[in-house]
């Protein structure tokens, strides 16, 4: 069975957010199944991968866009070192930029390459098994393969959409119809939703399965979708909850390069001590203290607007008794009020940016990891936490509620319901409250670092979607 997956991101060449941790995993352990052949495609970058790879152009051909004639060019990385064979489309202008997202003509960009892939298919006569679509950004490809005749080769062919964030579904005006390929007027309705072409709702309406990347995300579209609910219930008959897994080879605290003190589940109360000392070291901390941590993006559905008065408020209510370090960007105004924070306190730290190698330090470092999110379809962070030895202390919502259980019900982490300071900030009074109870927390590293979140079983469910 020949699987294509089709992504705007893909670890370790881009990478925004879990879409990327995904589709940079799932394919290789698919690849692991006896019979299956799994593949990613996704647009070129001008990201240091690309000039530290060799790559071969196999396709050079165009495509129209309205009245532009744009050059597309298909790259495949020569040595499959990921695991999988890896394609990129380059198109001069539009797939040729520095990062995945950000830019005024976005529309352009995703139409483009969702365009590129299937005439590249077409042209070269390559049918695969599946065509696994991943988020938007691929949203209209299932339409285009049974309703745009330029792109009848592929007419039939197995489609499967996961949805990794439903607040996000490219929405754009119909006036952007003219530049897509020809395609079946009156099917234009399978496209619409309340009067714009929305990529994720025809996503839905047109594959064959959609899944979604935990079964308690899928619970939660049916009563909030930002307006896609009623569709989501119309369609249920063939939607899917899959929780994520990870990979276990990059996320392996025993193994991990980017780590000074590496560790397994036998020695790992004293090799954390020790990462947390460095980290401490370097960042002023106090290492006697509990390290709570946060690591994301600044934006209102992962909680990070609450990040400011949380810093403030559990330092004050505990008079010091904690150390805070927050990795992330986004939001400025959050951006400048913790860094007004850091300078004013010595015990929160805080690192402006995406750093990958700082993210493993602080997962092996930290004793509670913060997820308070108000949105989290599966998330990944608490499951690198718990695989470091981390506790995770988060909101109960979504994937989080799927993978963390807390300790008051035989579980090793620790739930909040609200989205709010004060639950917030009454989570953490119990973490510290754990911490300075002898051997509880040494209970809780072993215990995390037992559960199993590696890709083998989410990909075998995956299998047997494409096959059913």
């Amino acid at each position: 069975m020949v699987i294509y997956h089709l992504s705007t991101e893909c670890y370790p060449i881009a990478k925004v957010g879990g879409l990327a941790d995904v589709v940079g995993a799932l394919p290789k352990y698919q690849n692991k199944i006896k019979g299956i052949d799994a593949k990613v495609v996704m647009p070129w970058y001008n990201k240091s991968f690309v000039y530290d790879h060799e790559f071969d152009i196999i396709f050079d051909g165009f495509i129209h866009q309205g009245p532009n004639m744009l050059q597309v060019q298909v790259l495949k990385e020569k040595s499959d070192s990921l695991g999988f064979e890896l394609y990129m489309v380059k198109i001069p202008g539009l797939l040729d930029r520095d990062n995945p997202y950000g830019y005024q003509d976005e529309n352009f960009q995703f139409l483009a390459f969702q365009q590129g892939i299937l005439h590249w298919l077409c042209a070269m006569e390559i049918r695969p098994d599946v065509l696994h679509c991943h988020d938007y950004h691929t949203g209209l490809i299932p339409f285009m393969v049974e309703h745009c005749p330029e792109f009848g080769f592929l007419k039939g062919t197995k489609t499967i959409g996961t949805i990794h964030n439903g607040e996000y579904q490219g929405m754009m005006s119909w006036n952007m119809a003219q530049y897509m390929p020809s395609f079946d007027a009156y099917k234009w309705g399978l496209m619409d939703w309340n009067g714009f072409i929305n990529p994720l709702a025809s996503m839905i309406k047109c594959s064959h399965a959609f899944t979604t990347v935990s079964e308690g995300y899928l619970e939660e579209l049916f009563i909030s979708f930002r307006g896609l609910e009623s569709l989501v219930r119309q369609e249920f008959g063939k939607a899917y909850g899959i929780i994520n897994g990870i990979d276990t080879e990059v996320w392996n605290p025993e193994t991990d390069p980017m780590l000074d003190f590496n560790f397994n589940r036998k020695n790992a109360v004293a090799q954390k001590k020790k990462n947390k000392a460095k980290l401490c070291k370097e960042y002023g901390l106090k290492p006697e203290l509990p390290l709570f941590a946060f690591i994301g993006r600044f934006a209102t559905e992962k909680g990070a607007d609450l990040l400011p008065d949380v810093v403030w408020r559990s330092i004050k209510q505990s008079y010091g008794a904690l150390n805070i370090m927050i990795l992330g960007s986004g939001n400025t105004y959050i951006e400048n009020k913790l860094k007004e924070y850091d300078y004013t306190y010595t015990n929160f730290a805080l690192d402006l940016g995406y750093k990958e190698h700082l993210s493993h330090k602080i997962y092996a470092s930290a004793d509670f990891l913060l997820m308070p999110s108000r949105v989290e379809p599966c998330g990944l962070n608490q499951m690198y936490s718990m695989r470091y030895g981390t506790v995770p202390v988060v909101r109960y919502t979504g994937g989080l509620r799927d993978t963390v259980e807390d300790i008051s019900t035989g579980g090793a982490g620790l739930n909040f319901t609200y989205a709010g300071v004060d639950d917030i900030v009454h989570t953490m009074n119990r973490a510290l409250a754990m911490y300075n109870q002898k051997g509880v927390m040494d209970d809780l590293i072993h215990a995390n670092m037992s559960f199993d979140f590696a890709w083998e079983k989410s990909a075998e469910k995956y299998i047997a979607l494409y096959t059913n």
